[in-house]
């Protein structure tokens, strides 16, 4: 079995699934959408590949002969974005492709390809599903953003079967029965529909409710023609009597993404889903559970090496729902436990511990706080009284400001009152924590808010507007905040601030941090910069030869500044202090960001999860083990 990911990978297993492992990075880039595998009936190791770029026209096939070690991608295709992929039952080296310009045919197994649909078409283009009868490779399906369509002789011409559909309708799956090509089930944004004249006619299928209507793939039974899979955002529905009923088989928040029946025992049904991984069924479809071993695609976003026990390290996790937010590591990284009870399933975003040594996350939805063994949502906030409103004229107005508290109108008393009172809900994104001393800050996409509590409650730094921070980074008492492309500065601990202007050639703030001498570390997609006078100005480092940084992290006890940078290279960097010397390692992993564990390193990667560096051991110390 092959496996596609959104990340350019693709795996395979030898046991039905039962395990993964990694075959190919496809392109060797990581925004590649690998949505269409293509195995030949005639070559099992003749593989091939469509994929797509989410937010661009990109994409491409790829195309491997011998089992996936190596892959060539046909000239034709490169740079479409390949939205659907199929082999004709009927002969193995017909292929035909659905791009954002139209319909594609191979006759020779995937190594050249000719446009079959119109050229220019204002019709029919963003071909997001294709489907071939399985007697008559000449017939093709192919469903757009906008509605169906049908060609019978190749593609010379083409018929818009949209009868019974319901008018601009973006059809994301078609499948013909292959015991009678004359039933065509089609699955749109505007539900699920059945034609048994060859699509001359379609039906709507009823029995799903309108709210799981984005059906994004349907899958027929290959030994019960009567059965059928709709894999939906809500869920997987299964029909036993060709559509006239559904039933859903797993949780509503199951968002599936393809459907795979194993042609030789019907009873295992595997689903790929949406930030869960794999899911297999060996009932048939009534059950599911994870298939996983082998396969991981977490984004990790934070990490915290918990400061009175070094070895015990915490990750924060994007894109995986219940099975997501924080995770665990009692043996520096080592093994690894799900720690997410009373997350809600919330994206974490950055992780903190405060001076009592309490965990903190800040996710998608709020701030929450480690009790026990379960977290919960901190909305002991206190906000800053709104902006005082525009005076009007008059005499009332200048004796209304110059009366004493006692005389002020209610409406302004309790107006003032009510902002001071703890919010009963603190649910922004906490892009970013930081220690100073005792204090902990957040940056919020609704504020700057500091905490004395160890994170039990916050109040919102006066003297700003609202306005969404993304970064910040103390030492002490100097608090370094920031948005993408301005930021603040504060000397004593948070209270009073002042503007400082950032590098003239960044454009767009990524990463920051603090050093012990109070120099000023930021980066961006130019490279990284520091300030030794308090942000009065700014210098490169010497012999430091960086561009996109994701991560700068001052690490104390060496004395240095660790930088993780660019999306393709595997280069760690650190630059000691105070002589600024630099080091690096070549870590053979994309890093987003780097860390100290003890005499060695550890890192997250983009989408692989962590990675440590090997610890070297002299030979007298392997001796004496």
């Amino acid at each position: 079995m092959y496996l596609g990911t959104a990340t350019g990978w693709m795996y395979e297993s030898h046991n039905s699934g039962g395990d993964w492992k990694r075959l190919a990075w496809i392109g060797k880039r990581d925004d590649l959408v690998l949505d269409s595998i293509v195995v030949s009936g005639a070559d099992s190791k003749q593989i091939v590949v469509g994929a797509w770029v989410l937010g661009s026209p990109d994409g491409g096939i790829f195309l491997s002969k011998d089992g996936g070690l190596t892959w060539q991608s046909p000239s034709e295709m490169q740079g479409q974005s390949i939205r659907a992929l199929t082999a004709a039952p009927s002969n193995p080296k017909t292929l035909v492709a659905g791009t954002l310009k139209g319909v594609y045919q191979s006759a020779d197994g995937g190594d050249h390809w000719k446009l079959i649909s119109p050229a220019g078409s204002q019709e029919l283009h963003e071909v997001e599903s294709i489907a071939l009868d399985p007697v008559d490779p000449q017939i093709i399906y192919a469903g757009t953003w906008h509605l169906p369509w049908k060609t019978v002789d190749g593609g010379q011409h083409w018929t818009n079967i949209k009868q019974g559909v319901i008018d601009d309708s973006d059809v994301f799956s078609i499948i013909v029965d292959p015991k009678d090509p004359k039933t065509v089930y089609a699955s749109a944004c505007s539900g699920i529909y059945k034609s048994q004249t060859g699509g001359d006619l379609f039906k709507k299928v009823q029995g799903i409710p309108s709210t799981a209507r984005r059906t994004r793939v349907l899958m027929q039974d290959p030994t019960n023609s009567n059965i059928v899979f709709a894999g939906t955002t809500e869920g997987l529905w299964r029909t036993v009597d060709s559509g006239a009923t559904w039933q859903r088989t797993t949780g509503p928040e199951v968002i599936i993404n393809d459907v795979f029946v194993d042609p030789t025992n019907s009873n295992r049904v595997m689903l790929a889903t949406d930030r869960g991984g794999v899911l297999a069924s060996n009932d048939g479809g009534n059950s599911f559970v994870q298939s996983n071993n082998g396969f991981s695609a977490r984004q990790i976003t934070s990490y915290l090496a918990d400061a009175s026990t070094p070895g015990s390290v915490y990750v924060g996790v994007v894109n995986d729902k219940a099975l997501g937010g924080v995770f665990a590591s009692t043996n520096g990284g080592l093994t690894w436990s799900q720690t997410s009870s009373g997350l809600n399933g919330h994206d974490v975003f950055s992780l903190a511990q405060g001076p009592d040594g309490a965990l903190l996350a800040g996710t998608r939805h709020g701030i929450y706080r480690l009790q026990g063994a379960t977290w919960s949502r901190v909305d002991n906030v206190t906000l800053n009284p709104p902006p005082a409103p525009p005076s009007r004229t008059g005499k009332k107005t200048a004796h209304a400001g110059a009366a004493s508290a006692a005389h002020k109108s209610p409406e302004a008393v309790a107006h003032k009152s009510a902002a001071l009172q703890p919010v009963h809900s603190f649910e922004p994104a906490i892009n970013a924590f930081a220690r100073g001393g005792d204090t902990l800050y957040a940056a919020t996409s609704s504020g700057l808010f500091e905490s004395a509590t160890s994170g039990q409650s916050w109040k919102e730094v006066p003297g700003f507007e609202p306005r969404s921070w993304n970064f910040v980074a103390a030492r002490r008492s100097t608090v370094l905040a920031s948005n993408l492309n301005s930021a603040v500065l504060s000397l004593d601990g948070g209270q009073q601030w002042t503007p400082i202007k950032l590098p003239e050639t960044l454009d767009q703030l990524s990463a920051m941090a603090v050093d012990d001498a109070g120099g000023l570390w930021v980066g961006g997609r130019q490279g990284i910069y520091v300030s030794d006078d308090k942000g009065a100005t700014w210098q490169t480092v010497k012999d430091l030869f960086l561009r996109d940084v994701n991560s700068i992290f001052y690490d104390d006890a060496s004395q240095r500044v660790l930088i993780a940078a660019g999306s393709k290279n595997t280069i760690a960097f650190a630059v000691h202090l105070p002589d600024r010397k630099i080091h690096y390692w070549n870590t053979g992993w994309n890093l987003r960001l780097i860390r100290p564990m003890g005499d060695h390193l550890v890192g997250t990667t983009w989408f692989d999860g962590v990675v440590i560096q090997p610890r070297m051991v002299d030979s007298k110390e392997m001796a004496s083990h």
